[in-house]
């Protein structure tokens, strides 16, 4: 068919001509209805929370979005497209805690739970006006009339049947995972909400060195943290696979350390004197004293297994000692070296 020319060009009009044209002739919805016996390809939107205006990565995403399902539909398979809108999050609740001028839990509660969540319910429908115009505008095809609620019964109840399926097939399982928390919030914290904007911020804080003394040694390991508060909870010292380690001797009379090669000048000053190698071969699986005993245990056997050196990839010798203080209660990483060693 011939095409109208375009000149002068004027992109903008261009774009508007044709996403009127695809609005006459109800282009997408005719996709899916020529192709209503075809090999079915599905596609459920990642949902945005609408109780925010689109901003340009919302762009981006949806460009993303609707390149695979018109490759697909290109190829002859039907691609129904439902839209979907995410309404649930600390991203929602927090933003009505501006509104209400809240800053903790206990103001929520006070409240009234019901009435907060109400608000929070009007909050994530706020924009859907503002996503589905720009959904339009960059033409995506997307099916918004259908969308799908994550606050809506329906969907709450489907999440219920999909962990009742996953119940009888006997693929649930009650175990630990060590998360952030929030303590203003009173809740734990996903990845996903602390990448929100503000959710880190740069803060100078004291680091701590301490002495773990080796049994049936007169070696003390020195182990560096930055989080002195869980040192009630270490079980374990990890070392680096590559990491050199010497004996540094102690002074005034002390147990002489182990530590990084080349962290003595910046940790021990460039008078310390270094008495030879220790490999992590001597370090690996070696006892050292437990650090605190007041809280006691269970069986006495715990001690096999714990309060001892481990070796550990993630142990850099960029700061520190090279000697890294492991509390699984506090931390992923920990948590992760414990259970594997």
């Amino acid at each position: 068919m011939p095409f109208d020319p375009v000149s002068p060009l004027n992109l903008v009009a261009l774009e508007e001509q044709v996403l009127n044209d695809w609005r006459e002739r109800d282009v997408f919805a005719e996709s899916m209805r020529l192709r209503a016996d075809a090999p079915e390809w599905v596609f459920y939107e990642g949902p945005p929370t609408a109780n925010g205006k689109p901003g340009i990565h919302h762009a981006w995403a949806r460009l993303f979005k609707d390149i695979y399902p018109r490759f697909h539909t290109m190829r002859g398979e039907l691609v129904r497209r439902q839209g979907g809108w995410d309404c649930h999050g600390l991203p929602v609740e927090v933003e009505v805690e501006k509104e209400l001028g809240f800053s903790g839990k206990e103001q929520i509660e006070a409240f009234g739970i019901e009435e907060f969540n109400a608000r929070c319910r009007e909050s994530v429908q706020r924009y859907v006006g503002d996503f589905a115009a720009l959904t339009e505008r960059i033409g995506m095809w997307l099916d918004m009339d259908d969308a799908y609620w994550t606050m809506s019964p329906k969907f709450v109840e489907s999440v219920w049947w999909v962990f009742k399926l996953l119940w009888d097939k006997g693929d649930i399982y009650e175990g630990f995972k060590v998360v952030p928390y929030c303590g203003r919030c009173g809740t734990a914290l996903s990845s996903h909400e602390l990448g929100q904007p503000g959710a880190y911020r740069d803060l100078t804080e004291e680091s701590a060195f301490v002495r773990f003394p080796l049994v049936d040694s007169d070696l003390d390991l020195l182990i560096w943290t930055t989080t002195p508060w869980t040192l009630l909870s270490n079980v374990g010292v990890a070392i680096g696979p590559s990491v050199e380690y010497v004996r540094v001797r102690g002074r005034d009379g002390r147990r002489d350390l182990v530590i990084a090669a080349n962290r003595v000048v910046d940790v021990l000053g460039e008078d310390a004197e270094i008495l030879g190698p220790i490999s992590v071969e001597e370090l690996d699986g070696r006892h050292y004293e437990r650090p605190f005993d007041d809280v006691p245990l269970d069986d006495e056997s715990q001690i096999a297994s714990a309060w001892r050196v481990v070796v550990a990839d993630f142990v850099t010798v960029e700061d520190g000692s090279g000697l890294v203080h492991l509390a699984p209660a506090f931390g992923e990483i920990d948590r992760e070296v414990g259970l594997a060693a």
